[in-house]
């Protein structure tokens, strides 16, 4: 039975219902020729689109979307922004030590050029540079904030740790004992972001193919074809940008897994209640939790609070019915209630669940085959709302032949650990999470997660 708070939330994505709806782009009828063809149209495949466009004027270019722009992962998900390109400061430190300055250095320039993009197109996105305060809710958690604090200050990354008096200044709850905030962060509507690059890219002259499916990628001869419902798309160059859907490069099929992700948000809070909370300006808050929740302010001050459930289903299920997960929805609901004991009763206006393109080392990686003309980007993991643009210039400089410093990095050019076939992969990721779950009660690494950061491989939840 749907508790009280749930019992009037509607089961989609709170952003879609932010956005005019546009109606779609035709379908592929016919056979056609491009110099370039992206598959895939939300963050990466759109942002691929625009700046080919700016790279090759004359070029004739298309984006091929399954179903519509910006309507899978792009546009369920909780549009935090980060600085960062390597899923943050410590991750890069851990995985690619004497690459870190780089990653750090080239996640901050990708935020200011991606900034830079949205007043250059005049995209209204809802875009919000106002900081992400990262919080504890146990004593090794605080001292995980403080080594964040202390790598922060190793690449002049301004922070400011908050004890349990401080941190009421920002947000007040019992479930949390210290933070730490970071002022250069960033918040967007997710659904509006993807539905303005779909814009300024047909401004642009990029054909947009949507509700067509891409069946296979094969080559004719010397020609790369994709073959669709109702035609083929001949293309001089790909670019994949299919995130979590089945590959259409077979070697990557064990290279990320469908990990479902769930979100509440609330109806719209007032002044005074915010105040309560001790949230009153609009920075984004995520817990250093393993199994970790984060929330952030809609533009009407509503709150999405998610998280926390991350759920694997035999055999890469990716079904659209799993998107709704009442199980998790409730364990929301009742840790919001934990969380923020001062709202009261409050009641939830959507409820949604979406698939995170998950590696195995929480890292985008990147390549490039078929003689150079086809490449791919995945593996965000969570954190592709601006990583996404910087993997499409990466796609991009491969495509053009051209040795950058993106393509240089050994963490996109290396491949991650790939995951073992069923049904050890159920129980591989089965037992890693039973041992983060344990690791947010107790503290301790086990041996199993050990094991794993000595390979380099690891999760988030």
């Amino acid at each position: 039975m749907t508790s009280a708070p749930l019992a009037h939330a509607t089961p989609r994505p709170y952003w879609l219902d932010t956005l005019d709806p546009a109606p779609a782009a035709p379908a592929l009828e016919a056979d056609r020729r491009f110099d370039l063809v992206v598959v895939g149209g939300g963050f990466t495949g759109l942002w691929t689109a625009l700046h080919a466009r700016l790279r090759w004027p004359g070029a004739s270019i298309a984006v091929v979307e399954a179903r519509r722009c910006g309507g899978e992962a792009s546009g369920r998900n909780g549009g935090f922004c980060a600085p960062s390109i390597s899923h943050g400061v410590g991750n890069a430190l851990r995985r690619w030590p004497e690459e870190a300055e780089t990653l750090v250095r080239l996640g901050r320039q990708n935020l200011d050029e991606f900034e830079a993009d949205l007043k250059r197109f005049g995209m209204d996105v809802e875009f919000e540079r106002r900081g992400k305060l990262s919080v504890a809710a146990q004593p090794w958690q605080v001292d995980g904030l403080r080594s964040m604090q202390r790598n922060y200050e190793r690449f002049g990354i301004a922070s400011e740790f908050l004890d349990k008096a401080q941190l009421a200044d920002k947000l007040d709850s019992p479930a949390y004992q210290a933070g730490v905030f970071e002022p250069n962060y960033a918040l967007l509507n997710p659904a509006k972001m993807a539905a303005e690059l779909r814009r300024v890219c047909l401004e642009q002259g990029v054909e947009l193919f949507e509700n067509t499916p891409v069946h296979e990628l094969h080559q004719r001869g010397n020609r790369l074809m994709l073959r669709c419902d109702r035609g083929e798309l001949e293309a001089g160059q790909i670019a994949l940008a299919t995130n979590i859907a089945p590959p259409l490069l077979g070697h990557l099929n064990s290279s990320v897994i469908p990990v479902y992700d769930y979100s509440l948000v609330t109806q719209p809070l007032t002044d005074e209640q915010l105040r309560a909370i001790g949230w009153v300006d609009r920075y984004g808050i995520a817990d250093a939790g393993n199994q970790f929740h984060y929330l952030r302010k809609t533009a009407d001050n509503r709150i999405l609070w998610a998280g926390f459930d991350a759920i694997y289903h035999f055999g890469n299920r990716r079904d659209e019915s799993l998107t709704q997960r009442p199980e998790s929805f409730e364990r929301l609901a009742g840790q919001f209630r934990e969380a923020f004991p001062q709202l009261g009763p409050v009641e939830f206006s959507h409820a949604w669940g979406g698939i995170i393109d998950t590696s195995a080392r929480t890292t985008l990686f990147t390549g490039c085959v078929l003689g150079g003309r086809v490449a791919y980007a995945l593996g965000f993991t969570g954190q592709g709302v601006s990583a996404s643009r910087f993997a499409a210039l990466n796609m991009l400089d491969q495509l053009g032949s051209e040795r950058t410093e993106r393509t240089q990095l050994r963490m996109t050019s290396q491949k991650p650990f790939p995951f073992p076939p069923e049904p050890l992969r159920y129980l591989g990721v089965k037992l890693a999470q039973r041992s983060l779950a344990k690791e947010d009660r107790t503290g301790r690494r086990d041996l199993l997660l050990k094991t794993c950061d000595a390979f380099g491989i690891g999760f988030d939840s």
